[in-house]
């Protein structure tokens, strides 16, 4: 099945969406972009090979708006992008600190993005625990809108503490979705009630051409299929993240395929 039957597929499909993290890695290359393409054309290329990429850069530099409307422009219609929250935002004990720093990384420009704009991922220290007071200070801080554009948001929670109802509770309360990690380096954490669920794939495998077995690939692809159903409103962002990352772009294209298929 083309890309453009995905993109372009009924109401269902079109809110699942997996890509990668990032577009810039210079192994993709070798076994992802094709041979000769100039860099500058990366992100028009693989914008078209995947629904969705999350926006890494933004979690070490700041971008002017400009960038983020040159960004925009480059990728097709109905493509949409999560952001990752600059790590000055989150990588504090205090969190609470965080205003200014969250005011200035929302105000960037995320807002050129237009209808492009995804879900913004606001990832924590693996260090950070969960202490009601603090990660409430956070979610306070989170901003409902930019521009007029409402803002939604994701916590990467990277510590064992958030695996709790309180932890769920209270992120509930404040619209807050939460990451499902497959990996066993930070835990897994499901939130059933939740309309958006935030995939971040870990496992790829070098020696795997599709970085992820097949079996694997298929009950990924359910288990999107069968979220979507559950709702209206629900939706699905799959990003093969980290891992033997040389395999994340032929990961996310076997798992849009198999979405294709239904």
């Amino acid at each position: 099945m083309s890309l453009e039957r995905i993109h372009m597929g009924n109401s269902a499909s079109r809110r699942i969406r997996v890509g990668v993290g990032g577009w810039t890695f210079e192994p993709w290359r070798d076994n992802f972009y094709p041979k000769g393409l100039p860099h500058r054309q990366e992100l028009h290329y693989a914008s078209r090979q995947l629904t969705a990429i999350e926006i890494n850069g933004t979690f070490y530099s700041t971008f002017k708006p400009a960038q983020f409307a040159k960004w925009r422009d480059e990728t097709p219609e109905g493509f949409v992008f999560a952001v990752k929250a600059n790590r000055f935002t989150t990588h504090r004990r205090d969190l609470a600190t965080a205003a200014e720093s969250i005011e200035r990384f929302v105000g960037s420009g995320l807002a050129e993005l237009r209808d492009k704009l995804g879900p913004i991922l606001w990832q924590l220290m693996p260090s950070t625990a969960f202490v009601r007071q603090n990660i409430e200070a956070l979610f306070r801080l989170l901003p409902k809108e930019v521009d007029g554009r409402p803002l939604r948001h994701v916590l990467e929670a990277r510590h064992d503490s958030f695996v709790c109802r309180e932890y769920l509770d209270l992120a509930r309360r404040y619209g807050v979705a939460t990451v499902h990690a497959d990996t066993d380096k930070y835990p897994s954490i499901a939130d059933p009630d939740s309309d958006l669920a935030y995939l971040r794939l870990m496992r790829t495998e070098p020696e795997r051409a599709t970085g992820y077995a097949p079996g694997d690939i298929a009950r990924w692809a359910e288990g999107c299929e069968a979220w979507v159903a559950g709702g209206p409103k629900r939706e699905v962002f799959a990003f093969f993240i980290s891992g033997a990352k040389e395999r994340a772009p032929a990961a996310a294209m076997a798992l849009l395929k198999k979405l294709g298929r239904r």
